[in-house]
């Protein structure tokens, strides 16, 4: 540390009326923390801390101090309170995993071939028969939808299948597999236990909601042990999914194989995370695009030109839906459906040259407020304009500014999957409909460890093309 740095050392900033012991605790918001953290970003700066009972939670906001905290020499992947909440569903999976745990070394090693180019045309097909089952359902409909409830059913019956040969058959039932509303639940249930409020464990207790969340729990668990059983009892010639890889492929580092309770971690984290971060940017891109119309037919003429006389889409022409690609870019730049990451010094540091981190203390980037960082974006951040993921805008803007699926060697694995799932469905509605969606009513959006849009309705309308 030289002498310059040292004379500006400094704490973050804290928001207002700090209370002797207990902290920061007024102003906090049990129901959309993140949203209001990125507005307290807004208003303290790059970065700012909340102390709550001498636990201290530090959110940084800006770019700069999120390309310090992306460096790998001196800093890791962390497991903070939300995450650790978590850990009762999906323990040691790739997500929730502390990196020193050996089975998330062991899991991405063996799960890494499943998102290969090869294996990602594997699934094309089974991509392409869920995003048909939901245009069969929308043509059959005669009101209006719930967009994020039916981006829901699309994500989660695609990861079921392509992952795990799991059919949900959210669009040949009338009522939800019941593994849906208990996973919801224990996701709310998690949700609202990542905010660290005094007294709420004994409440959850009292009121039994504490014993509602081991039962949902203990409900999927058995649904995907069930899965497990049922494929060693009858398993495929040849691994074809997930789920064969990790019951019949070995480290090969080491030569183990994953057991039966981290196979079901694993699966439940691609349940949990590998549908909802999809889901949201789903929903979000279609209300974006109800606002900017234009936008709309830069993508269809895209869209309709390059299937114009294809009788089914092709695994190499969703590559091709450049316009489309951006659009869901730009989509998770203004709403990252996973807001944030959490990361921990190695060892002691300075970040911005001014604020004092000690090893081990957690910090984090905010991406929401990463995203929209004028210094990067511009004047005009909060603008939806997907031509700024050009290829020439984004060689000439640095990757720290940009990170909606995480940073280094924890990064998400399945975002490849991610990107062609959802530009395979959003390219197949743009192509197929005309979407309604009344641009007056104010966008409300949900907090459920991922940020999703609430209340939001749709019309669809068959095109003539």
């Amino acid at each position: 540390m030289t002498a310059t740095s040292v004379s500006r050392v400094a704490q973050p900033p804290h928001p207002p009326n700090r209370i002797p012991i207990l902290g920061d605790v007024l102003g906090i918001d049990t129901v959309k923390p993140m949203q209001k953290t990125a507005r307290m970003l807004a208003q303290l700066g790059p970065i700012y801390q909340r102390r709550i009972l001498g636990l201290r939670l530090t959110f940084v906001g800006g770019a700069d101090l999120a390309a310090e905290v992306n460096d790998d020499t001196t800093w890791q992947k962390a497991v903070a309170r939300p995450l650790q909440m978590l850990r009762p569903i999906v323990a040691d999976g790739l997500f929730t995993a502390h990196n020193d745990e050996p089975n998330w070394a062991k899991a991405h090693a063996i799960l890494a071939p499943a998102f290969t180019q090869a294996s990602m045309r594997s699934y094309h097909d089974t991509m392409r028969d869920v995003v048909d089952e939901m245009c069969a359902s929308w043509d059959a409909t005669t009101g209006d939808l719930d967009v994020a409830a039916e981006m829901t059913k699309l994500t989660l019956e695609t990861i079921g299948r392509c992952g795990f040969g799991y059919r949900f058959d959210s669009y040949n039932r009338t009522e939800l597999d019941p593994f849906i509303p208990a996973m919801n639940n224990a996701l709310g249930y998690v949700q609202k236990q990542g905010v660290p409020v005094p007294g709420r464990a004994l409440y959850d207790t009292v009121t039994g909601r504490a014993r509602a969340h081991r039962n949902n729990i203990e409900h999927m668990f058995g649904v995907v042990d069930d899965v497990i059983a049922e494929r060693q009892a009858d398993p495929h010639d040849d691994p074809r999914d997930l789920l064969d890889l990790m019951l019949t492929t070995r480290d090969p580092e080491t030569g183990d194989m994953l057991d039966a309770v981290n196979v079901r971690n694993q699966i439940l984290t691609f349940l949990v995370a590998g549908h909802e971060t999809s889901s949201s940017a789903l929903a979000f891109a279609l209300h974006l695009l109800a606002h900017h119309p234009a936008e709309v037919e830069k993508a269809r003429a895209e869209v309709d030109i390059l299937w114009a006389d294809s009788p089914t889409v092709s695994f190499e022409q969703v590559a091709k839906l450049r316009s489309v690609r951006r659009i869901l870019d730009e989509t998770l730049r203004l709403w990252p459906t996973a807001p944030g990451y959490f990361r921990e010094a190695k060892h002691d540091t300075v970040l911005g040259d001014r604020y004092p981190i000690r090893a081990g203390q957690m910090v984090m980037v905010v991406l929401q407020s990463i995203h929209t960082d004028p210094a990067v974006w511009g004047d005009d951040a909060d603008e939806f304009r997907p031509d700024r993921f050009l290829p020439e805008q984004v060689r000439a803007r640095p990757g720290h500014a940009y990170k909606p699926f995480g940073t280094g060697i924890r990064a998400c694995i399945g975002r490849q999957f991610a990107y062609h799932e959802m530009i395979l469905a959003l390219a197949t509605i743009l192509h197929r409909y005309d979407v309604t969606i009344d641009t007056s009513i104010p966008l409300d959006v949900r907090e459920q460890l991922t940020l999703k849009p609430e209340g939001v309705r749709m019309s669809v309308t068959r095109r003539r093309v």
